[in-house]
């Protein structure tokens, strides 16, 4: 055998080689959080990207020492594909396996080593965060379906007592109704009773009478002689009575069933259980990397960070007090003034509507359709993506003058107000008032802006309260931010992909960002980034921020997420 020939064959590469870019380079690292085979170079200009600079970086492990068994002097280093076994060069070129493909054995280990990596990396990124939100998700429903079953005792009871109540009343009209019969009877059966004791008393006069005439004396003989029979001896007869017509009591007919059917029903919908939610793999990734997008950018000062994208104008407004992002790069905007214009990022008017004006007082929903208040009428409009305009839900007594659309749910968040009351309403997707109206004791006062963030947590800008106001989506109160010490007037205010909340304060002239929990990070925007007098707020989908002004029907659109 020509040896030269084999080990010319046998020419094998001895490392995994690098994974970045086009490098030939042997990779030495590798990095837990994005598992990338990595060279020394591209291992140092990961660590510099402000994106990845905290991933963990592990060295990649060397393949353990194991002898031949054949030849117990040689380390094996190369494997055969079509045996599936390890060997030395040895049995490469003397046992048989010349002409089968031969795999430089660290690869194989460093490849294997890799899968076992991104598998654990899969379980405890994706997996196991899953399964806890499913965990969470299921401890919200005992506590829910808890909270539902004691309301629904609660009105069980409610029917009953109002029902006994019910048939209190209906008893004391029966008893009522007796006594007026028994009275009635009475009154006849006494006069009755009255008329015979006359008639008696009359007939005891007749026999004293004639008594009288049968007594043996001369005189008595002359009366009796004389006596007319036509007359004198005609007795009245005796008066009509009747008998009472007793009355008769029929029970009523009613059995178990009726009296449920009057408490009402328990009933569980005939419907398929819907399977919880499983994110695919891609969104947990995605929000995986948000997640340590948000730890890198919190450390760092983010408004040194931002920078202008763009302007854009809405036509026919005087101030642009609200932005609603449409579809297809389409722009609701709007002023206090009740103009509310549909147009296109280059400023082309599309559609313009006259509505009873406010702030934050339109939306545009996941179906692309924009809903907006109208509070003289107390109801809410929806304008469809073929422009037409229909009334959609009705709030009573109430005036709307707040909505959001949730990106999470399609619910829709309704701020409101009624003489010095304040609330928050949630309804569903199809305009469905739902049970939970977020109303606390004197927690609102004027929410003239409102958002929802990606925890659930519904905020808004109360300029009554001079506070940004945070529920959860239960209604909790989770904190009231008040600013900095000066006097804080808050005014737009949106949310971003990383749990960040933005809002305008009209006072400073400036755009606060703050954490997910209220904590202050930075005057995002201020007078050095040109802003003047911003009023409404929102993140488009490259996470971009539109700041309206007062005073300009201009859109300045910011970069502030690197």
């Amino acid at each position: 055998m020509d040896l030269s020939k084999s080990k010319i064959s046998l020419t094998v590469e001895h490392h995994l080689n690098c994974g970045t870019e086009d490098y030939e380079k042997n990779c030495e690292f590798h990095y837990n959080d994005c598992h990338q085979p990595m060279c020394e170079q591209c291992r140092d200009e990961h660590q510099r990207s402000p994106i990845t600079k905290n991933h963990e970086v592990a060295i990649n492990q060397k393949l353990p020492v194991q002898k031949c068994k054949i030849h117990s002097s040689t380390d094996t280093d190369l494997f055969c594909e079509e045996c599936q076994i390890p060997l030395c060069t040895k049995c490469a070129a003397t046992q048989g396996h010349c002409a089968h493909l031969l795999i430089d054995l660290e690869k194989i280990y460093t490849e294997k080593i890799l899968l076992c990596q991104k598998k654990i990396a899969k379980i405890q990124n994706y997996l196991q965060p899953s399964s806890q939100s499913l965990q969470r998700e299921i401890a919200e429903d005992i506590t829910e379906i808890k909270q539902r079953m004691n309301s629904i005792r609660t009105s069980i009871e409610a029917e009953a007592k109002s029902i006994k109540e019910l048939v209190d009343a209906v008893t004391l009209e029966k008893k009522e109704q007796v006594n007026k019969i028994e009275e009635s009877l009475l009154e006849t059966l006494n006069s009755q009773k009255e008329t015979m004791d006359d008639y008696t008393h009359y007939l005891n006069g007749v026999i004293k009478t004639l008594y009288g005439y049968i007594k043996s004396s001369s005189s008595s003989l002359e009366k009796l002689i004389s006596l007319d029979t036509s007359n004198n001896l005609t007795i009245q007869p005796i008066p009509e009575t009747t008998k009472p017509v007793l009355p008769v009591f029929t029970a009523g007919q009613y059995s178990k069933e009726d009296v449920t059917k009057l408490l009402g029903r328990v009933t569980v919908p005939d419907t398929k259980p819907v399977n919880r939610e499983i994110k695919p793999m891609e969104i947990a990734s995605t929000q995986l990397k948000s997640k340590q997008w948000k730890e890198d950018e919190e450390k760092s000062d983010m408004s040194s960070a931002v920078t202008k994208v763009m302007d854009y104008t809405v036509p026919e407004v005087d101030s642009v007090h609200n932005v609603s992002l449409g579809k297809s790069g389409t722009v609701w905007g709007s002023d206090y003034h009740g103009n509310l214009v549909k147009t296109d990022i280059l400023g082309n008017q599309l559609q313009k509507i006259q509505t009873s004006g406010g702030y934050g007082y339109h939306t545009v929903t996941q179906d692309g359709d924009l809903i907006y208040t109208d509070r003289k009428n107390k109801v809410i409009n929806r304008i469809t993506v073929d422009n037409t305009i229909t009334e959609f839900i009705k709030t009573g007594n109430w005036e709307p003058i707040s909505i959001h659309s949730s990106h999470i749910n399609g619910d829709i968040l309704v701020g409101m107000i009624k003489n010095r009351e304040a609330k928050v309403t949630r309804y569903s997707k199809t305009g469905k008032e739902l049970e939970r109206d977020f109303i606390g004791q004197g927690l609102y006062g004027d929410p003239h802006y409102i958002t929802e963030n990606i925890n659930g947590d519904i905020c808004t800008s109360d300029l009554d309260k001079r506070a940004v106001v945070v529920v959860n989506k239960s209604g909790q109160h989770r904190f009231s931010y008040t600013g900095q010490g000066s006097e804080f007037c808050p005014y737009g205010i949106c949310t971003d992909i990383l749990g960040h909340i933005l809002v305008c304060d009209i006072r400073s002239d400036t755009v606060y960002l703050l954490k997910e929990d209220g904590q202050f990070l930075s005057l995002l925007l201020t007078a050095q980034q040109g802003v003047k007098c911003p009023r409404g707020l929102c993140v488009d989908d490259k996470n971009n921020l539109h700041v309206g002004q007062w005073n300009t029907n201009t859109v300045t659109v910011y970069k502030y997420l690197q």
